[in-house]
């Protein structure tokens, strides 16, 4: 019997086979987790789909994070197909493209509100609508980056960003943990996905990677899906608010 044999996770942010949500989802599933899925946009359906029934998975469902309507149909489709969720995972962050390049400074008060909207207040949406489900044990694992700690080239308001996405990973830990809810973060290094294609030198900052962290190697989505595993089991039932790093331990080092 898996770890998570009879439980049921939702998962947000699975764009394509590479995705960190797509292996996360596997994981689960391969320890006796009954998952579900979302899609951002219609372009991704198709897609989404063809993931989800390759695990098995009938409930897959549209939901722009940015529209509270559609976050309440996700969830109560849950409800009604489940009535109960055990493991969340919200692996969503967006920051216009122009945004990722040059400076700081030069992000736009639009731009702004969008990578907070996106990437840190749906931690909030999508936490508040699970939680009437969510049962004693229960798991919520978001994903963050260095770049919220330290400063990334081109990495601009998304590391503002995933600043504001791990103190709330805090906060929420405080809101959850009454109801043995635990929630936490993944930071993990860099990765060769859809989304971090789009920010400015990522080959730069993979080659850096590889030659600096004590492990001399860049990471993969199964060494982030083998420690989100670790967080949706009862194995780390002691453990929330914490942002956990997956990055060969490049963050360690100083120069």
């Amino acid at each position: 019997m898996g770890l998570l044999e009879g439980k049921k996770a939702l998962i947000f942010g699975v764009a394509n086979e590479r995705s960190i949500a797509w292996a996360i989802a596997r994981a689960l599933k391969n320890e006796g987790a009954e998952c579900a899925f979302t899609y951002a946009t219609e372009r991704l359906k198709e897609r989404v789909e063809n993931l989800a029934h390759s695990v098995g998975s009938d409930i897959v469902l549209p939901c722009d994070v940015t529209k509270d309507e559609e976050i309440e149909t996700v969830f109560s489709t849950v409800k009604d197909r489940w009535q109960t969720l055990d493991v969340l995972i919200h692996s969503v962050a967006f920051a216009k493209k122009e945004e990722l390049k040059g400076k700081l400074l030069d992000t736009s008060r639009e731009g702004f509100q969008i990578a907070m909207d996106v990437s840190v207040y749906s931690l909030i949406a999508l936490t508040k609508e699970a939680a009437p489900l969510m049962q004693q044990d229960g798991s919520i694992i978001t994903l963050t980056y260095l770049g919220s700690q330290k400063v990334v080239p081109n990495y601009n308001v998304m590391g503002v960003a995933k600043a504001g996405l791990e103190a709330t990973v805090r906060y929420l830990a405080e809101d959850m943990g009454p109801q043995g809810v635990r929630v936490n973060a993944i930071s993990a290094g860099p990765v060769k996905t859809l989304a971090a294609m789009g920010i400015s030198g990522f080959g730069e900052i993979l080659k850096r990677v590889e030659e600096k962290a004590p492990l001399r190697r860049n990471i993969t989505q199964e060494d982030v899906s083998g420690v989100a595993l670790f967080l949706a089991s009862p194995l780390s039932r002691g453990v929330t608010g914490e942002i956990i790093y997956v990055d060969s331990g490049y963050n360690i080092m100083g120069l």
